[in-house]
């Protein structure tokens, strides 16, 4: 799998969805931002987007991501917080039993043990997640953050950053080994007794409907199961909301353009959401909503 399909992975573990209404407008006195909620795997038929949406992101002056994945001299610099150097490898930090049973996974996936041979414990997880994900047919390239980085290049639109792609590998870095232990067992578990395979199923029910409900459930009821999955979700989803929301305020804050802001749908739900983050701030949030497709992915018209 291609380096930067891990990094994607940062977004979450526990996946993360778009929804085809996912789509909020923040106002502000001086500009308006729009909020689009993504899913990093997808299919085909997902595209083209509703027009809502389509028109959301001609209406932006920018394409705000959290990481531009499509930037290979970043993934490349970001290399040595993914892998370990020869001749350590992963089978080094990883306890045999956990190991084997890794290596007892790898062929459900076509994945030779020599490819994932330097990986550290936290990408090797997130390996197997998104490899569940395209086992079930979604896959990473056809992600709606790369499409619309693809469409803003087509567009000459500007692309900023949320984080970065340095700032994504720092925090994955920042892990301590037993932590990235715990959630590489979590996920192990999760795709033997078939957790992951329902988390994926009904965040992509959820982002059909557009129900935030039913994803926060999906995401619950994961965290209830899987061994570190909540202790994942609180750093690598809630943790990240701070920095986000004073980059979103300042643009809402200065009269320089609307920007479209597309982050992985977790984000932007629940109390602890950009939503109601931005809402707390005192901005004027609305939701956009739009008849959602069938699962087919037929274009509403």
């Amino acid at each position: 799998m291609p380096f930067r399909l891990l990094v994607a992975a940062v977004a979450f573990l526990a996946a993360p969805a778009f929804a085809q209404n996912f789509l909020w407008r923040v106002d502000s006195i001086t500009n308006h931002v729009w909020l689009f909620g993504t899913i990093h795997a997808g299919k085909p038929q997902w595209y083209p987007l509703p027009p809502a949406v389509g028109e959301a992101f001609d209406d932006s002056t920018a394409l705000v991501v959290e990481a531009d994945i499509t930037d290979k001299a970043k993934m490349e610099e970001s290399a040595p917080a993914m892998a370990y150097a020869k001749p350590d490898s992963l089978a080094k930090h990883v306890p045999p039993g956990d190991y084997e049973r890794f290596l007892g996974v790898l062929p459900r996936y076509g994945i030779p043990e020599a490819q994932v041979a330097q990986m550290k414990p936290f990408i090797a997880a997130s390996l197997l997640v998104f490899a569940e994900w395209t086992r079930l047919g979604y896959l990473p390239q056809l992600g709606v953050d790369e499409y619309l980085l693809e469409g803003a290049k087509v567009a000459h639109k500007p692309i900023l950053e949320l984080e970065g792609v340095a700032e994504q590998a720092k925090l994955m870095d920042s892990l301590a080994d037993a932590q990235a232990l715990t959630i590489l067992e979590g996920t192990l578990d999760a795709i033997e007794k078939g957790y992951a395979a329902r988390q994926i199923e009904d965040t992509v029910r959820a982002w059909h409907v557009g129900d935030e409900d039913l994803m926060l459930e999906a995401v619950r009821r994961y965290d209830e199961k899987v061994k570190g999955a909540a202790d994942y979700e609180e750093k690598f989803v809630w943790s990240r909301h701070g920095p986000m929301l004073d980059k979103i305020s300042n643009w809402l804050d200065h009269s320089n353009g609307p920007r479209f802001v597309a982050v992985g749908a977790l984000h932007l739900l629940g109390p602890r959401g950009l939503v109601e983050g931005l809402r707390a701030r005192g901005y004027t949030v609305k939701r956009i909503f739009v008849a959602p497709a069938p699962e087919g992915g037929k274009k509403h018209e």
